[in-house]
């Protein structure tokens, strides 16, 4: 039986932009372990030692109760931890507090999202475009509610007041909006002022913000004297009231992605639906994992770490998009966070000006980007035209600055060998 014949009561399921990418470069040789490929495409940072960051965890005990299950929520201990961490970095001096109720574990972020996602009623959720890949089948699987797109637009800097929040939510009905927060791809944060008058529209309007805080400690346009990060915690009012959803982990904040080990913070009311969706979605997460994590809870450690990534990756973003900008891949907005270039690669000579086309050329000289079109987040694909971002692509700058200045220079050289190529008659 060939390996194209389809089987009974299975359908295709597409692969994520990420997957997709690794995917195509694997069928050409790639190999994580392989220094001669430089992948700009995996949403992973660095994960070794930073100047100034605390010493990388290179071992986990595990101890015998640790070979049970832990519970679906996670350790009760680490629940704690987590809402202390939060009420430390972001509610000093505030009447409401988190606390482990409000806490839930998971494994992974994708496994946060999913139960989140399955916990919603029959509603009107909004999603930005361009977003996180991955949105596309977790808005498409999940039936009871209702996905609907707000395009954002790259000539405005991708720019969406609370005005406009407002307007949308009151407009086409939202009960819900899922959106990153630095966005992956674009960069754009929602910060400060602003973020708090998006948390005042959604607590007055009943919408709930269900806000992927990933790439919170990845942000580039942080005050002097304050700490680089950013989180909607810091503008709810009562914990257990405010409809603020916040997702995030180890996974890029502290750059441990293999741990898997994510949490939701979320009114309570919130927390008990989630915890009973992975009671029979995933089952909760790894025991040992989320005792190990203990320590890097802590708040000194977390603040050595972010100063750390602020240092090394601020470094690397002014460099990476400098080149790039130099090369011709336009970006709408520099980036105010995450480790992510949005390129436009309009002005460059074909194949190089579609995203697609940049992406098999860059695999010729093993490195791995992500074509602009598998962040037009459209689930089912219900909009059949030709994605609006077919001439962008995203680029990381999570790698080391040797990996990154390796591919800078590959793809320099690709660019140039397509300018001077003749055009066709």
């Amino acid at each position: 039986m060939s390996e194209e014949t389809p089987i009974p009561a299975f359908r295709t399921v597409p692969r994520t932009g990420v997957i997709y990418v690794t995917t195509e470069a694997g069928r050409r040789g790639y190999r994580p372990a392989d220094p001669e490929w430089c992948n700009l495409g995996q949403g992973q940072p660095e994960t070794g030692a930073l100047p100034g960051a605390p010493p990388r965890v290179e071992q986990v005990a595990v101890d015998v109760g640790d070979l049970e299950y832990a519970p679906v929520a996670g350790l009760w201990e680490v629940r704690e931890a987590v809402a202390s961490l939060y009420n430390r970095l972001y509610r000093r001096g505030m009447p409401s507090q988190y606390s482990a109720e409000n806490v839930c574990l998971s494994g992974g972020g994708r496994a946060a999202l999913t139960r989140a996602a399955a916990s919603l009623g029959a509603v009107n959720l909004g999603h930005f475009l361009p977003d996180y890949t991955a949105y596309e089948e977790l808005l498409d699987v999940f039936k009871a509610f209702t996905s609907i797109p707000i395009l954002l637009e790259g000539e405005r800097g991708y720019a969406f007041t609370h005005e406009d929040l407002r307007r949308e939510v009151q407009g086409r009905g939202l009960s819900a909006l899922l959106f990153s927060n630095p966005c992956n791809p674009t960069g754009k944060l929602v910060h400060g002022e602003e973020l708090a008058r998006w948390v005042g529209v959604a607590r007055e309007q009943e919408c709930v913000l269900l806000i992927d805080e990933f790439y919170s400690h990845y942000v580039w346009t942080g005050r002097p004297g304050h700490l680089p990060t950013e989180s909607a915690a810091r503008y709810v009012e009562d914990v257990n009231r405010d409809p603020v959803v916040l997702f995030d982990g180890l996974t890029k904040n502290w750059r441990y992605p293999g741990w898997r080990m994510t949490w939701t913070i979320a009114p309570r009311q919130v927390i008990e639906a989630v915890s009973s969706a992975g009671s029979f979605l995933d089952g909760g997460g790894s025991r040992p994992l989320q005792r190990a994590a203990l320590p890097l809870l802590e708040e000194q450690p977390v603040v050595e770490e972010t100063l750390a990534i602020n240092t090394a990756f601020r470094e690397k973003r002014d460099r990476f998009h400098s080149r790039l900008e130099r090369l011709g891949i336009r970006t709408d907005r520099p980036p105010d966070g995450t480790f992510y270039v949005w390129g436009n690669v309009a002005g460059l000579p074909p194949p190089l000006n579609d995203g697609m086309g940049f992406f098999r050329a860059a695999l010729e000289q093993k490195i791995i980007c992500v074509p602009g079109e598998f962040f037009d987040v459209n689930p089912g694909k219900r909009r059949a035209r030709a994605s609006r971002f077919r001439t962008y692509v995203r680029l990381s700058f999570g790698p080391s600055m040797d990996v990154l200045d390796k591919a800078l220079t590959r793809l320099e050289a690709m660019v140039m060998q397509y300018t001077r190529l003749p055009s066709a008659p």
